[in-house]
């Protein structure tokens, strides 16, 4: 049975992020989720992808971005039977470590001046990037046309989401996992990558030159590569 590959997006994008990747995943016959993440923070969001992966049958291979890679990483372990864990520009935070705190580990982040806050009337505040400075900020390499339908979709992240500290066990303790990193990251600093790929003992890390923090819509053929690379070894295991 091939594994059925849960994709979680992370802040500032959306399920139709995962596209290209989706239907390379799907053409070489595994069965593909494009999660809905709430954002809304990193316990209550693990747990709604927890609930969904309860209701598929056989292996699964989680797969986050940016922060997704938080909530992946918080899913319960008994959750499924999950195989394996692919980051993919993506946080990979030990107990207590927050989004923010680590995104400040090691210079490069250039997105605390992009960032647009939406307040709310409990005090609160949504988080977006600045319309205008979205196709440098996120996605530089993508076409400015489809940077700009990535900036018309893209949903808000709660501040406190940012700001709230992972769980005790992180799947990545027991669960194989793979990187894929975008050397041009200006979101989460390709160094920060580095040293979580090599924290997390990954089976492997793809780095793609002069790619963007969304690496998943602008190198969807190599994405998918160690996406399928994972699956098939974490089926052999």
């Amino acid at each position: 049975m091939h594994p059925t590959v849960v994709l979680v997006h992370g802040a500032f994008a959306e399920s139709a992020s995962w596209n290209g990747v989706v239907g390379r995943l799907l053409a070489a016959g595994h069965p593909a989720v494009a999660a809905a993440n709430p954002l809304r923070g990193v316990a209550g969001d693990a747990a709604a992808i927890s609930d969904l992966v309860r209701t598929i049958e056989g292996p699964v291979v989680l797969v986050g971005h940016s922060y997704g890679g938080a909530v992946i990483s918080n899913v319960a372990p008994d959750a499924g039977d999950i195989s394996a864990l692919v980051y993919v520009g993506a946080f990979a935070p030990a107990a207590g470590e927050s989004c923010i705190e680590l995104s400040l580990r090691f210079p490069g982040s250039t997105l605390a001046d992009a960032l647009q806050p939406v307040p709310h009337g409990d005090g609160t505040a949504d988080l977006l990037i600045a319309r205008d400075r979205f196709h440098a900020q996120f996605c530089a390499d993508v076409p400015e046309a489809e940077a700009a339908l990535m900036a018309a979709a893209q949903r808000p992240v709660a501040q406190a989401a940012l700001e709230e500290q992972a769980g005790p066990r992180p799947l990545w303790e027991h669960v194989p996992s793979y990187f894929v990193i975008g050397t041009e990251d200006r979101n989460i600093p390709a160094a920060l990558q580095r040293s979580l790929a090599e924290r997390c003992n990954a089976r492997r890390t793809v780095e793609l030159a002069g790619a963007s923090h969304a690496v998943a819509v602008s190198c969807p053929e190599e994405t998918a590569g160690l996406i399928l690379e994972a699956a098939q070894l974490g089926a052999a295991v």
